[in-house]
């Protein structure tokens, strides 16, 4: 388990058949959205990081990358990587795969009741 910086608890438990960049990213995250890690907290380097979970940097690396791109993180450089200040990941996430879906409906010509319809029946299965 990481020492906490600035909050940051880490851990990677080898049998789980998550594999171990997903349970990195899933974990920060979590902290991300508690408040655990606020905007602006630097996170450990790659490599240090690896070698204090006893994993392969390509893995931190990975996991950096994919927070990276979804807008958890960013890299300032050489001076390390920070929790981004942006607003909620999940919901800014789940607005946009909304928005997406809801423009193929109406392009299929499906109107909101049909529309909300299937979601529910998705929903519920």
């Amino acid at each position: 388990m990481t020492p906490a910086v600035d909050g940051l608890r880490l851990v990677v438990h080898p049998a789980s058949p998550v594999p171990p960049f997903e349970q990195l990213r899933t974990q920060v995250v979590a902290q991300v959205r508690s408040g655990t890690l606020s905007p602006g907290t630097r996170l450990p380097t790659v490599r240090w990081l690896a070698a204090d979970l006893g994993i392969a940097p390509n893995t931190v690396a990975r996991t950096y990358r994919e927070l990276e791109r979804d807008g958890v993180l960013e890299t300032r450089g050489r001076n390390g990587t920070f929790v981004a200040a942006t607003g909620d990941v999940a919901q800014r996430a789940a607005h946009e795969a909304a928005t997406q879906y809801v423009v193929r409906l109406r392009r299929l010509g499906l109107d909101a009741d049909e529309t909300l319809a299937l979601v529910r029946s998705v929903l519920e299965a």
